[in-house]
């Protein structure tokens, strides 16, 4: 059972922007943050003014503050209707084509999600061109009205832990894990003399923080940087216990009383969908959430400004990869998680001297 979830608006993440005009009659337009959608104010309380302000887009200071949308630009309205609580909305081929999977989920997500929530809707369908949109949106059937449970339900199994490596321990192997937990970039639990995911990530952990190349093989360049390497130090002034990401080197750290326990391997936000800097907090943990709009599981999401959040990621990259959100590796994602409660706070760093 996924556990229940509220549609964090901006407000939650420190940010008013996109509001309508005091005592206005308002309303929730859903775009996008991190992994989930987030509501956002417009005037308005039909479902015609809410699906244009959907199509609009965000505003200037909403994109400043990390919300972004996947719906393409000038997708037409070509006629909408509400008939005993069915909104009926059907959009240009605009809406449907030139996407992949994922980005067609996440536009659907976005404008069942938005129609759903006008009083006096009960349910959504959708049409494109005057047509049903049969199998276009992949785990959805539209060729009925759905509604924002359909969207939210998630159709995936949780995902398998891959569980530790199975490879032979080796002393040199077992060597290189104990420099590496010296100096916070590998758990000390870790440190067995096998060559496995864990001392992967620590290797490139380690090679980011030192400006190496990225491969995760401690070939010599990277055995000649571990042995005169110290342990990092935080980048910012904060708290005494804090998370800092630092989206140039692409690592974040752990930090109790002002100094740094662990250096971990991350993937922030791609082109387009960067990870928005400054101090936060996190909100919200989940050991296990999903991603309403790219219907995928987010395992030890910890939310810390809107939709974006610290979680769990089978493919983490050596380069920013996310729509906005920090993706930690398997283990790590939980150490962390394990470290960090409610309430800590996170500083996003785009440049670490």
């Amino acid at each position: 059972m996924v556990q229940r979830r509220a549609v964090v608006g901006l407000a939650a993440a420190g940010l008013l922007v996109g509001g309508a005009a005091q005592g206005a009659a308002a309303q929730k337009v859903q775009f996008l943050q991190g992994e989930q959608t987030v509501g956002v104010n417009r005037p308005g309380t039909t479902v015609r003014s809410a699906v244009t302000d959907l199509l609009k887009g965000p505003t200037p200071a909403e994109k400043a503050a990390g919300i972004r949308t996947q719906i393409p630009p000038k997708v037409p309205i070509l006629a909408i209707a509400v008939t005993n609580g069915i909104a009926t909305v059907d959009l240009g081929s605009r809406f449907a084509v030139n996407a992949s999977a994922e980005r067609l989920n996440a536009r659907l997500s976005q404008l069942v999600l938005t129609v759903d929530a006008v009083p006096g809707v009960r349910s959504v369908r959708v049409r494109i061109e005057g047509g049903t949109p049969y199998g276009l949106f992949p785990g959805i059937d539209l060729t009925r009205p759905v509604t924002s449970a359909t969207i939210r339900t998630p159709d995936l199994p949780p995902p398998v832990d891959p569980g530790p490596g199975t490879g032979t321990s080796t002393p040199s192997t077992l060597d290189l894990e104990r420099r590496l937990a010296d100096l916070g970039y590998l758990d000390a639990a870790k440190a067995d003399g096998v060559t496995d995911n864990a001392t992967s990530n620590a290797v490139i952990a380690f090679q980011k923080w030192q400006r190496l190349g990225r491969d995760g093989v401690a070939g010599p360049q990277t055995l000649a940087a571990l042995t005169t390497a110290v342990r990092p130090t935080p980048r910012a002034t904060g708290e005494a216990k804090r998370v800092e990401v630092l989206l140039d080197r692409q690592v974040a750290l752990y930090i109790e009383n002002n100094a740094v326990v662990r250096t971990l391997h991350i993937s922030s936000g791609q082109a387009g969908y960067a990870t928005p800097t400054g101090a936060y907090r996190i909100t919200r943990k989940y050991p296990r959430d999903w991603s309403v709009p790219y219907s995928v599981w987010l395992p030890w999401a910890q939310y810390f400004v809107g939709g974006v959040a610290f979680h769990e990621a089978a493919s983490v990259p050596v380069t920013p990869a996310s729509h906005g959100c920090v993706r930690i590796p398997n283990g790590d994602a939980q150490w962390l998680y394990d470290r960090t409660p409610v309430n800590t706070q996170v500083i996003v760093l785009g440049t670490s001297a």
